[in-house]
């Protein structure tokens, strides 16, 4: 298939947000040629990537998904190849995914303000190639896709069976009638335990510290009930806010009054485990509710994993990796054949790209984020990273809504730079994720930072995010508009 060398925007990464941002063009600004780069064969970003047993949605599909496109499926918290397809479905639904160029790893890209035109290159199959486009927008995530993150152990060059990371998972992998010890205590962890011990002999979960972890049930009853009693779209929207609201009153209620909340996380633990279970040591983290994310647990299968004997949590340190197991602080000993290193991830900010601007280089810890969507002193550039106390996708939505508008807004007036600019180059600046998860505080200092006045700092309210990016475009100055002669595909001022 013959691709463009130019287009109106380009887009970067095939993933959820990927795919959203280009249907959404589609819809609102159909007249726009655009592009969708993946650097991996596939449609699904995280959701391909990701094969390990028991691979799941943390959030409720009504408020992952799209809200042009609703999830009218029985189940809300959903298994991973389920939204892999909803994904591909969507794609095809709205045509996008003829655009796609698959196994495309961008590399840099240089914008240049007398043309008003971003240069990309990028690899295809080991063969470098460029591309020109007026808009460049980055959903990539922070993820980093190549790996994940391994820390070493002393050791483990002993041991003789298998060690894995989840994010590289073998789809041939014979765990069955095994002893598999899985390292970690998040979200991926509490995932894989239970799904594993469907099969192997015994699954242990070695946790340096706990984590929270809460019972969410795997349907939503008035969701299904809604769906069978009004139409589709109103069923869908009055189930998308009230577990958007949902989402915020947790969050907000963890913030304000977080003793009650752990009491309540505690409560619900001791109606699930067995009466003796060490609740305290193995799930009493020593931060608040929401300081990290909370671990879901579809319907309480991992606590059933647990009170039938199947599975186990051990909280203790690693000493060292023997050849049949791991030896511990405490001097207890694990034995294993598969031991599955749930470490976490790494992350890479904007996918690694490397942007500069009029041949400077783009400086990414200097730079700031303005709205959560674009970059200080970086012209027609945008990304989208969600937030992390409600669904990622609800913030990403509304990012998408407001960079086609601003796009529309040039069309109207003839404009064909738009820069971010700092209106107050003194203002205090913080990390812009600002999350105490291990593998954010390892990468911090990789990625921009937030300032501390209105519009320049990362909000983790959904509403205000929402109020800031529905405003006028032009209410707060930030926002440096220009005509430039030259630049390609130019549209005509409005009259």
């Amino acid at each position: 298939m013959e691709h463009p060398s130019h287009v109106d925007v380009l887009i970067i990464g095939a993933g959820i947000s990927g795919i959203g941002a280009a249907c959404r063009l589609t819809e609102d600004l159909p007249q726009k040629s655009y592009a969708i780069l993946e650097a991996r064969d596939a449609i699904g970003g995280t959701w391909d990537l990701f094969r390990y047993p028991g691979v799941r949605s943390d959030s409720d599909l009504h408020t992952l998904g799209y809200q042009f496109r609703p999830w009218t499926g029985e189940n809300a918290i959903v298994d991973g190849p389920e939204v892999l397809q909803y994904i591909r479905d969507t794609a095809a639904e709205y045509g996008v995914d003829g655009n796609i160029r698959y196994g495309c790893q961008v590399t840099g890209a240089a914008w240049e303000s007398d043309e008003a035109l971003w240069t990309v290159e990028a690899t295809i199959d080991g063969r470098e190639t460029t591309m020109t486009c007026g808009w460049l927008f980055c959903a990539s995530g922070y993820f980093r896709y190549d790996h994940g993150y391994q820390p070493h152990f002393e050791g483990q060059e002993r041991f003789a069976g298998q060690i894995i990371h989840p994010q590289d998972w073998p789809e041939d992998l014979d765990y069955a009638g095994k002893r598999v010890v899985v390292i970690g205590s998040g979200a991926t962890a509490v995932t894989l335990v239970p799904a594993l011990a469907e099969q192997a002999a015994h699954v242990t979960m070695l946790q340096r510290s706990p984590s929270y972890v809460i019972s969410v049930p795997r349907k939503d009853a008035l969701a299904n009930l809604l769906n069978r009693l009004l139409p589709e779209e109103m069923a869908a929207s009055i189930t998308r806010r009230k577990n958007i609201w949902r989402q915020r009153f947790v969050f907000s209620l963890a913030q304000s009054r977080p003793n009650l909340v752990k009491g309540f996380l505690r409560w619900s633990l001791k109606q699930q485990l067995p009466a003796d279970y060490e609740i305290d040591r193995h799930f009493a983290p020593d931060y608040d509710p929401w300081d990290q994310r909370l671990c879901a647990v579809p319907s309480g299968d991992f606590f059933k994993s647990l009170s039938r004997g199947d599975c186990s949590v051990v909280t203790d340190q690693i000493a060292s990796f023997s050849d049949d197991g791991i030896e511990l602080v405490s001097g207890e000993r694990l034995e294993a054949e598969i031991i599955v290193t749930a470490t976490g991830l790494e992350l890479l900010a904007l996918g690694g790209i490397e942007l500069s601007v009029d041949g400077r280089g783009v400086d990414l810890p200097e730079a700031l984020v303005y709205k959560g969507a674009m970059l200080s002193e970086v012209p027609n550039f945008a990304f989208a990273i969600g937030n992390y106390n409600v669904s990622l996708t609800l913030k990403v939505g509304i990012v998408i809504d407001y960079v086609w508008r601003v796009l529309a807004y040039m069309d109207r007036c003839g404009f064909n730079s738009c820069t971010a600019v700092n209106p107050d180059p003194s203002q205090e600046t913080r990390p812009m994720l600002d999350f105490g998860a291990g593998y954010v505080s390892r990468s911090l200092h990789l990625f921009p930072r937030q300032g501390s006045i209105e519009h320049w700092e990362m909000s983790q309210d959904l509403a205000r995010d929402q109020r800031e990016l529905a405003s006028e475009l032009t209410a707060d100055g930030a926002l440096k508009f220009e005509r430039v002669a030259s630049a390609r595909g130019r549209v005509p001022v409005a009259s």
